[in-house]
Order: C-alpha cells, then structure tokens, then sequence
C-alpha cells in the first residue's frame, strides 16, 4: 500500500465516520483489529501486518474478519481494548513520501478526564509495526511486528508513489490526500465504499484464497489417506473372509475322523466329497489348523468392524473440521494428551498407543514431586511446552512428546527444552508459531540477556541421549538453526 492511499484512507473515515467510537479491539501475530460501533452494518479495520502491510476496512462477519480474529490470542481483546474501547478517531497524521502514519485518538478514562492515545503504524514491507503510546496519560507501550520508533521518519526525496500522485492530480493533490477525492480507488460510491470493497478483494487474494488453497491440499491428503485405511481394511476382510469356509470343512472331517485319521492329501466324506489336505499334513493335523485359520478369521473380521466404524468417525470429524475452517474459522489440533482418570485408548490404534510416548498421570510432574514438569502456553492454536529443568528437560524430551513434535534449544548456552505439539503430524508448522516457540526457548536460556541468539529446531525423533550423559544433555542427528530475540 503507497503512503499517499494510506494516508488518505485514514483521513476519509476520520471526515465522514470520526464521531464513532472504538467499540472492540483484538491483536494476534499478524493484524490488529479495531471494531467500530454505531453503525447498522458493523464495520472495522484490520492493520495487516503480514504477508503484506495493508489498512483494510471490513464488515465484521466477513471470513477475513473472522479467520484473522480467531488467531488473535485470548487476553488481546482485554489488553488492547483497554486503551482503544470507547476512544475517538481524532486526528490523522503522516508524511505522503512515507508509509508511516499515526491515528490520535481521544477517550475518557475512569476518573472522568479525557485521555489522549497514539496509534502508529508502519506499512514497509519487511519492517512492518504498529506501536500504541499515551500522549496525556501514558499507557504500557504495546506493540506488534517489529519495533520502531515513536517520531514519524524523516524521508529524503519525493519517493515514485508521491510523484505519481502529483501528475494525476496536480493541484487538487491536497483533496486527494485528505480523502475527499473517491477516484483514488476504482469502483463505485464514496471513497469508503470503494475502500471496503477494495479490501474485500485484498482479504481474498492474501487470506482467504490461500487458506483456502491449503484447506484444499489439507483435505487431499486427508481424504487420500484415509481412503488407503478403507481400501486396506477392505483388503483385510477378504482375505479373512476367504479363511471361513474352513471352519465348516473341519467340522466335516472332524465328523468322519474315526475312518479319516492319518489320510494325507485328500479325504473323501461319506457323501462322496473330496477334501485337499495341506501338504505334509494329516487330517487330524489339518482340522485343527482349519478350526485355527477360521478363528482367527472371525477375530479379524471383528477387529475390522470396529476399525471401519472408527474409521467412519474419523472422516465425520475431518469434515467438520473442513467444514468449520471453510467458514473462516481457525480451530484448535486436538490434543494428544490422554486425560487423567479417563480410560484407556481403544479401537484402531490402541495396540500403537501403548508403545508411543504418550504422558501418562505423574509423567507431568516434576521428580521431586512439586508441581509440574513443564509449563504450558498456547501460541496460534499450538500447544508449546517449556522444561523447568534439567531433569524436567529430559521428562519433557524422552516421556512426554512424541517422536513427530518439534523439538527447540537455545544453541550454545544451557536453558530449557521446548517442544511444540503436533497432533496433526503435519510435516512443517506455521513460521509465526516457531518462531514465537524459538523466542520462548531464547528467554527460558542464560542468554536471555545476549540480544539476538540462534535456537536449534529438530524433530524429537532425531534426539538421543548415550547412556551416562548429564541432565539436559542431548545429541541431534538433524536440525535447522534460526535466529531470534528472546521475548518472555
């Protein structure tokens, strides 16, 4: 987004909508968003921060709305609302030349007095920011992307987008830039309608269409998967289905076995039925492994029915899942962890269960016996669990995750382990989650105070520890290093 659309944007809903108050406001990873109240239609804007810098203007039951909304983490709405619900759109200022703009904002506190509170953001691409700070009565700074500072930058020459704007519209350059020109954007209406449905298309190209795309591939490899497990248990059932008849050929020669006893090769019944024996096998040899073959069919097929009922559970719960993610929203991974005092796991994949590392009651605790081993946070949907010690570590590591969890470590200095559960088996996370997860183990490390420090990713199943290595002391076969800031 150029600075000159950015900066007239602003201003047009500051001239025709600014007696409207902020009624709501959220924050997750990648947008802020703030909920204006008063109108019939509820409307709000949406400060996009990735995949690219944008000010969007959106009905607040558009998906992109709600998909965005539903990454925002819980304690947002409180921590952002508390400086933005009720306030006021004042003012609008910022440099045409830079993509840098702030929107003061007017609101009456507790005590009856009106505060002033400054919202900033930076729309570059690569250094995109938005920062929150008092003016009259000082908030605790909050912020989001990555920081920068309080005054508005100090540009050099005219940049293209400014120049551009000045031979398009000459003398009426000043009109434009407050908002009062609609043809800065194509489309029909006022320069807000032309907004929303300028936005409407942007949330489609960045949100929604490749959500939508890896919802598509998602429910490709579900359903391929899935319909392998069926075409497998069809497999299984005609071959246990081959093994019945034998059950009723024993009983036949079971009958007849008092003139039947030693025959090789073949036997022939009393009704003139001839019977192949195996190979190097006697009748009575024979009726027994058929009386075996035969049970163990019918145990299988058993077993079979209760897979493919589970089976069909499972495709029912993957489509609403699809369902759900279809309609914009973003919901939790089930999680993995068995819970306390349930029972056991039964049905296909019990059998595996019992071999994985699945954390079993007092596995979570420390070995002393005081508290747990680990403490837990959600970070987009994610579980992330952080070791409070060395021996803790280990727990975590070797008792608590599974092989296909992710796995992280501050590199070169001694902290915590930290692994992200994965449910889904998914073959990569989302970069917003792992990085959040390396900040995390860079802040849970004696380099906590270093500045920028490198963490290792791996896989949990390519970690081991030898025999008689100290607490918390790992071996990787594979990683991947990334760099980052520790942040609590």
């Amino acid at each position: 987004m150029d600075a000159p659309l950015l900066l007239a944007l602003g201003r047009a809903w500051l001239n025709h909508r600014g007696d409207l108050p902020v009624e709501a406001a959220w924050a997750s990873d990648r947008a802020l968003g703030l909920r204006w109240s008063g109108r019939k239609v509820a409307e709000g804007w949406v400060l996009l921060l990735q995949p690219k810098p944008e000010l969007w203007l959106l009905a607040t039951d558009h998906p992109a709305w709600a998909r965005l909304q539903a990454e925002a983490t819980r304690d947002s709405p409180t921590i952002w609302g508390a400086w933005l619900k009720g306030a006021r759109l004042r003012a609008v200022d910022g440099d045409p030349r830079e993509r840098w703009i702030r929107f003061s904002f007017q609101r009456r506190s507790i005590s009856g007095r009106m505060e002033a509170v400054g919202l900033a953001f930076q729309a570059i691409p690569g250094r995109p920011g938005i920062r929150l700070d008092g003016v009259e009565a000082p908030p605790p700074r909050l912020g989001l992307g990555v920081p920068f500072p309080a005054s508005a930058p100090q540009p050099g020459e005219d940049p293209p987008p400014l120049r551009r704007w000045r031979e398009r519209w000459g003398d009426r350059l000043e009109a434009a830039l407050s908002g009062e020109e609609p043809g800065v954007l194509e489309g029909e209406g006022d320069l807000l309608a032309r907004h929303r449905a300028w936005s409407e298309g942007r949330a489609e190209a960045l949100i929604l269409g490749p959500a939508k795309a890896a919802a598509e591939r998602r429910r490709q490899v579900e359903s391929a998967r899935l319909d392998r497990l069926a075409l497998a248990l069809d497999r299984d059932r005609a071959r246990h289905a081959e093994k019945l008849p034998r059950k009723e050929q024993a009983r036949q020669v079971s009958a007849e076995l008092y003139r039947l006893k030693g025959a090789t090769r073949e036997v022939v019944l009393l009704d003139g039925t001839r019977l192949p024996l195996p190979e190097g096998a006697v009748a009575e040899d024979a009726v027994q492994a058929w009386f075996a073959a035969a049970k163990k069919a019918e145990r299988g097929l058993a077993r079979i029915s209760e897979l493919e009922a589970e089976l069909v559970r499972e495709r029912t719960a993957w489509e609403a899942r699809a369902e759900a993610e279809a309609l914009g929203l973003a919901p939790e991974g089930a999680s993995r962890r068995q819970p306390r005092g349930g029972e056991p796991a039964r049905g296909r994949g019990a059998a595996k269960d019992r071999g994985t590392k699945r954390m079993q009651a007092g596995e979570g605790k420390r070995k002393d016996g005081k508290g747990a081993a680990f403490r837990s946070v959600m970070v987009d949907g994610f579980e992330v669990l952080i070791g409070k010690g060395d021996a803790e570590n280990d727990q975590l590591t070797f008792k608590i995750a599974d092989n296909l969890d992710f796995w992280l470590h501050v590199a070169s200095h001694p902290g915590s382990h930290v692994v992200i559960r994965n449910p889904d088996k998914l073959s990569e996370l989302p970069r917003g989650v792992i990085e959040r997860a390396a900040e995390l183990a860079a802040y849970h490390s004696k380099a906590r105070d270093g500045g920028k420090v490198e963490v290792h990713l791996a896989r949990i199943a390519d970690i081991s520890k030898p025999r008689g290595f100290a607490p918390g002391k790992v071996i990787l076969k594979k990683w991947v290093g990334l760099r980052v800031y520790p942040k609590p």
